[in-house]
């Protein structure tokens, strides 16, 4: 692949990902339009390359302010080991239910289907960029910042919904993990600030097992069995996962400058607009 393309792909991941606006919906649009194969185990390492850059970004940028909150002390990291935990079990049984579900009516009768089938469709991803898109709006409208609740973590009630929306995320393609947690948190009456925290502490959480399905399904690809092949496809992903790091932390300054300023709503706009332009996409035969 040329280096070109995949720095395009690293920016726009690096950005899209931390941005509320759905990096795999920026991607999978971005692949169709260089006339690029979703599916090659190639752009399978790229794309797994390109997450732990990202999620490296989120450490880099999260960690002094996790340190002065969630380790300041032995019963504060306790605390939020708990909810982090129970958010993600919630994700881990409301995500599974769904996919199973999916995988059973939505490709019954295609042999060897799995959710992944349906992360090239433009047709789910467009009404998924819309239902993201509506909750950040109302999330950006409808929130209004509770002072003396600044400096609270989430409650385990709050952290439950924080995960079960998480969940929902996981089968759909377009519906923005950090727009669909943060805005999720905000409406449960959650500080901006420590819903945006709590959220990316999740997802350096699930990051983790998402990259090992990805790898797991690379090893069972056909096309790459030697690890002469494997090793050559590393050094673009590798040129790929500094890129998206960069990118990253440039898209964290700019949520955590919108989000705290009152323009959360603004990604709700954007997200209305990309779904529209993959509708059109869709049926311009892309």
């Amino acid at each position: 692949m040329p280096l070109l393309k995949i720095v395009i792909l690293a920016i726009i991941q690096g950005l899209a990902e931390l941005l509320p606006v759905s990096s795999s919906a920026h991607v999978v649009v971005a692949e169709r339009l260089m006339g690029l194969d979703a599916s090659s185990p190639q752009m399978t390492l790229l794309l797994v390359m390109l997450h732990s850059g990202t999620m490296l970004a989120v450490i880099v940028y999260f960690w002094k302010q996790w340190q002065k909150t969630y380790f300041s002390s032995g019963d504060a990291f306790k605390r939020i080991v708990l909810r982090l935990l129970w958010a993600t079990v919630l994700t881990a049984v409301v995500g599974e239910a769904m996919i199973r579900v999916i995988e059973k009516t939505l490709l019954k009768g295609i042999p060897h289907a799995e959710i992944e089938d349906l992360f090239n469709h433009l047709e789910w991803i467009a009404p998924a960029l819309l239902a993201a898109g509506i909750l950040i709006l109302i999330a950006g409208l409808l929130h209004k910042r509770d002072e003396g609740n600044s400096l609270r973590e989430p409650s385990m009630t709050q952290s439950g919904i924080i995960g079960v929306v998480q969940g929902f995320c996981l089968p759909f393609r377009g519906f923005s993990r950090s727009g669909a947690t943060i805005s999720a948190g905000m409406l449960a009456g959650v500080a901006k600030e420590r819903a945006e925290a709590f959220s990316f502490a999740l997802a350096v959480i699930l990051t983790p097992p998402v990259v090992a399905r990805e790898v797991l399904r690379l090893v069972k690809m056909e096309h790459i069995s030697g690890s002469a092949n494997l090793a050559s496809a590393m050094v673009p992903g590798l040129i790929g996962a500094f890129c998206a790091f960069l990118a990253g932390l440039l898209a964290l300054k700019w949520l955590s400058r919108w989000l705290e300023g009152g323009r959360w709503y603004l990604f709700g706009i954007y997200c209305l607009a990309a779904s529209a332009v993959v509708f059109a996409l869709h049926h311009a035969g892309y």
